[in-house]
């Protein structure tokens, strides 16, 4: 566990996390960071508690005290989101020092009630002030929905500075570099991907209410935001905000120049069609991405699919149906309400179609709205005057995809 001083009265504790699923379901390729903020005046408050995932977190004791934190000198626990990674020490903590405590709001609480049986709570609304002494006012604004209903912003009216939560979050794990002024232009890369893939994986469903929470943090006075995961950003906080704008424009169906192949087959006969889609590709000149269903992980078809611009489901038809593996990544798709993209599909079939029935039905159950080409299916292996209408097909979603890119 790292410990930083992010201003007078303001530590930093992170620690990376690896080798585990997100929220039991999301593949951390590379890893995930755990922040926890320490702010100190005549009282001392910590902002959503570090654990390791075993639960212990004698790390974070320790840690305290080497920053010259007494964990019995702690008076509020600010939990501004329920989720465990933010708060599953608090019953640890209770053993150690049962006279603090939790301030979160109303939706929070309950939860707090119900996940560890505490009662010593303060429930805050918008606007509600946390004096702690020497200049430290601690300001609470509910961002419901964000991606749980009880999420709020903390903010530090003295340092102006937005304890953000997972509200400008990213994954990957953090090296020497914490700030932004201290990145890289590989780590600047890698953590925007890395953005882009925790945006897809844990938010794009509630972009609405990220959209919201993002209004709210332009009317602060904002000189550095603190995440629960990721960097922090004290030389330039409106490039993180910049960046989730337009995530939330992927989402919602703009996206980088780049098309996304989706795809699988049985017996390789859609997936000669996908090699030669792959050549007009390449002799168009446009970056694309290649997803094999069901041999790619579900974080990162979600995050490569939001990302693109322009998108391309090749699966054939099997028992009447889409391809079940490339369904199943729709649905998700769907489920992640991931809408508005520009898009083509191909496939073969043997004795029956059936495939487009149901893309049809994916779509309009989860109200994707995608703007599709006209869809070309053909029997058996592709032919000529196949592999002709495929590339009117792709040549005309290149040319629609134009009008989504950012």
């Amino acid at each position: 566990m790292k410990k930083l001083k992010i201003a007078d009265g303001i530590h930093m504790l992170t620690m990376n996390v690896d080798n585990i699923l997100f929220e039991g379901m999301w593949e951390l390729a590379n890893g995930v960071t755990l922040n926890s903020y320490i702010v100190q005046g005549d009282k001392t408050a910590i902002i959503d508690g570090v654990i390791g995932w075993d639960g212990v977190p004698e790390t974070l004791y320790k840690s305290l005290e080497e920053i010259g934190v007494d964990p019995q000198s702690i008076d509020y626990l600010i939990v501004n989101h329920m989720e465990p990674d933010h708060s599953g020490w608090i019953s640890n903590f209770r053993k150690i020092k049962d006279d603090f405590t939790i301030i979160c709001t109303d939706k929070a609480s309950k939860m707090v009630t119900s996940f560890y049986g505490e009662d010593r709570i303060r429930t805050v609304k918008e606007g509600d002030a946390l004096d702690l002494g020497q200049g430290k006012v601690l300001s609470f604004h509910p961002v419901p929905n964000v991606h749980w209903p009880d999420t709020m912003y903390t903010y530090d009216r003295d340092i102006k500075t937005l304890f953000s939560c997972d509200m400008f979050g990213t994954f990957g794990r953090m090296g020497d570099h914490s700030f932004d002024d201290e990145l890289t232009p590989e780590e600047v890369a890698f953590f925007e991907s890395e953005g882009i893939r925790y945006y897809s994986n844990v938010m794009a469903t509630f972009t609405p209410s990220v959209k919201k929470a993002i209004e709210k943090a332009q009317t602060m006075d904002i000189s550095i935001i603190a995440p629960g995961h990721g960097p922090v950003y004290r030389k330039n906080p409106r490039k993180i905000i910049d960046d989730y704008i337009r995530f939330t424009r992927y989402a919602e169906g703009a996206g980088k120049d780049e098309v996304t192949i989706l795809w699988g087959s049985m017996y390789g006969m859609t997936g000669k069609a996908v090699d030669y889609v792959e050549g007009i590709l390449q002799r168009e000149g446009v970056k694309h991405n290649k997803l094999e269903m069901p041999l790619e992980s579900d974080s990162e078809m979600v995050a490569t699919v939001l990302r693109s611009a322009g998108i391309i489901i090749a699966a054939p038809t099997y028992e009447y149906k889409l391809f079940p593996p490339v369904a199943a990544a729709l649905n998700e798709l769907g489920r992640k309400r991931i809408t508005g993209k520009a898009a083509f599909r191909f496939g073969s079939y043997g004795w029956s179609g059936g495939a487009e029935r149901e893309l049809a039905e994916i779509m309009e159950r989860n109200k994707m709205n995608w703007d599709f080409i006209e869809s070309v299916e053909f029997e058996g292996a592709p032919k000529e005057e196949d592999f002709a209408r495929i590339e009117a097909g792709v040549l005309e979603l290149i040319e629609k995809m134009k009008a989504k890119v950012i």
